[in-house]
C-alpha cells in the first residue's frame, strides 16, 4: 500500500476500536447531542481532508522524500546512523507538535482558531478530528518546516504521522481505561484521563496537559495537571461562553475564529 493508503486504513481501524470500546466500557456517560455532534465533526474532518490536498501535493512525508533529493536538512547532510535519525526526528516532530499546541493557546490570533477544538462540548473519539481548517493548514506548514530543517528519514516522519493521528484519536476517547492502565501508562504517553483534563472549562485546566503523544513534555515544562478537581464525571467539557449547542452545527463551527 502507499502512504496515503496506508495511514488512512490505520486511521478508520483504530477510530473503529476505539468507537466500539467508548460504547462499550464509556468514562463519562455521553451527552444527548452524540450524533450532531458526530455529523459535525466528521463534516470539519472532511472538509480538512479536501483542503490539505488540494494546497499541498504531498504530505509531510513528500516533504521527507524531497529534502532528501536535494540533500537539505541536518540528516542529510550529517552522516548518522538511520536508527539514530529516525529516533531523533521522531522525538523533534513530537516536541515540535508539543509546542505549537503550547502557542495555540498562548497566542491570541491562534488561540481564536484552535478554540473551535475547545468548543465541542463533549470529548469522545471524534473530538481527536475536529480542528479548523485554517489549524490543518497552518499546522501542515509548520511540520513541512521542521520535516526540512531536520532532513528527518520519511519512514520517520510517516511513522510519526501514523502515531500521531493514532494518539490522538486514543487520548481523545470516552473509553474508560482501568485506573492501574492509565498510571502505568500516562509514565510515557498521553492517556484518555491526562488529555481529559485540558479539555476542562476551568482556564487553569485547560492550559495544562499539551501533549498528543509523549507525556513527559508536560512535566518537563511544569505545564501537567494529573487530575481535574471535578473528577472526571463531574468535570464541565468545552469554553464557558459556549456551553450549548451551538458547537455541535458545522456552519456554527467554522465561523469561530471570526466571532468575539
Amino acid at each position: 500500500m502507499d502512504e496515503a493508503t496506508t495511514r488512512l486504513v490505520i486511521f478508520f481501524g483504530l477510530f473503529a476500536c476505539l468507537a466500539l470500546l467508548e460504547w462499550l466500557a464509556p468514562r463519562r456517560k455521553p451527552k444527548p447531542v452524540k450524533r450532531m455532534r458526530w455529523v459535525t465533526n466528521w463534516s470539519i474532518v472532511i472538509i480538512d481532508s479536501v483542503l490539505v490536498r488540494l494546497l499541498f501535493k504531498t504530505a509531510a512525508v513528500g516533504g521527507a522524500l524531497w529534502a532528501a533529493e536535494r540533500g537539505y536538512g541536518l540528516f542529510n547532510i550529517v552522516d548518522a546512523p538511520f536508527w539514530l535519525a529516525f529516533a531523533v526526528s521522531f522525538l523533534v516532530l513530537d516536541f515540535a507538535v508539543w509546542l505549537s499546541h503550547v502557542a495555540s493557546h498562548k497566542i491570541p490570533v491562534l488561540w481564536r482558531i484552535h478554540r473551535m477544538h475547545h468548543s465541542d462540548v463533549d470529548f469522545d473519539v471524534t473530538t481527536a478530528i475536529r480542528f479548523h481548517p485554517i489549524e490543518i493548514v497552518l499546522s501542515m506548514i509548520w511540520k513541512y518546516a521542521v520535516v526540512l530543517a531536520m532532513g528527518a528519514p520519511a519512514a520517520a516522519v510517516l511513522a510519526f504521522e501514523i502515531v500521531l493521528n493514532g494518539a490522538a484519536m486514543f487520548n481523545h476517547s470516552n473509553w474508560r481505561l482501568p485506573l492501574w492502565a492509565d498510571r502505568l501508562l500516562r509514565l510515557v504517553v498521553v492517556t484518555p484521563d491526562m488529555h481529559r483534563v485540558h479539555h476542562s472549562i476551568e482556564r487553569r485546566e485547560h492550559d495544562t496537559n499539551y501533549g498528543f503523544n509523549f507525556s513527559f513534555w508536560d512535566r518537563m515544562f511544569s505545564t501537567y495537571t494529573d487530575q481535574p478537581e471535578m473528577g472526571h464525571e463531574g468535570m464541565a467539557i468545552g469554553l464557558p461562553q459556549w456551553q450549548n449547542d451551538k458547537p455541535t452545527r458545522l456552519d456554527w463551527s467554522l465561523m469561530v475564529p471570526f466571532r468575539r
